[in-house]
């Protein structure tokens, strides 16, 4: 983070908005630009926040954001007169390339998402509902692709994971921490669309991509 974005961040949670203001009003147009740039790719890379990555995903897939945090994440209205309208649920995943080589568990692009907290009473609701996904991924904060699905292409596999585990019978309380899926349990789909996809950026950073998933895209 250079000096002068880490005097703004400070100034914006420290002084009033006037302040904040004149600050900004006395840095150089490159100064700023400098600055916008650097959040930028702090707030893409953050690992503790997918927040802007779950904005760039629902609205690129043309989708309207809900920023609240209960709900589904967006929204856009159906193409039949009175239709309800059709939600989505982004899953983004970014890889940082520093330091990827020395990593023990390299992580992969895959078309891949978890529900926390899983449970039989939440996988009837979310069968019920249908919602749409939105799995999408980046690297370095670049966005590679948006895949779209609706959950019913999914809803086996989620079953699945509750039954390996509780057999049909959760005790009162308990969840299923995750339940995760990944291509290899969509892509016989119908179903799968593909919604945004950057051919040169996927090219370009190939390895870390899953094998049958970047030639999936690559084909498309």
């Amino acid at each position: 983070m250079n000096r002068d974005l880490s005097e703004i961040i400070t100034c914006y949670a420290t002084k009033s908005h006037a302040e904040l203001s004149q600050l900004m009003v006395n840095k150089s147009k490159d100064n700023l630009i400098s600055c916008l740039n650097d959040l930028l790719t702090v707030y893409m890379n953050d690992k503790n926040s997918s927040s802007l990555r779950e904005f760039i995903t629902v609205t690129v897939a043309g989708y309207k954001h809900n920023s609240a945090k209960l709900g589904y994440n967006g929204f856009k209205h159906s193409d039949e007169i009175g239709g309800k309208p059709i939600n989505c649920e982004a899953k983004p995943k970014n890889i940082q390339t520093e330091g990827y080589e020395e990593r023990k568990t390299k992580p992969r692009l895959n078309a891949d998402g978890s529900f926390n907290d899983y449970t039989y009473k939440r996988l009837n609701k979310d069968i019920k509902e249908n919602f749409n996904l939105l799995c999408s991924g980046f690297v370095d904060g670049e966005l590679h692709y948006i895949i779209e699905f609706p959950f019913s292409v999914i809803a086996e596999r989620m079953k699945d994971n509750l039954d390996s585990k509780f057999h049909g019978n959760i005790p009162e309380g308990v969840y299923l921490r995750s339940s995760s899926f990944n291509f290899s349990h969509i892509e016989k789909s119908p179903l799968l669309k593909v919604v945004y996809l950057n051919k040169e950026a996927i090219e370009r950073n190939k390895k870390y991509f899953n094998r049958n998933f970047y030639n999936f895209l690559i084909l498309q």
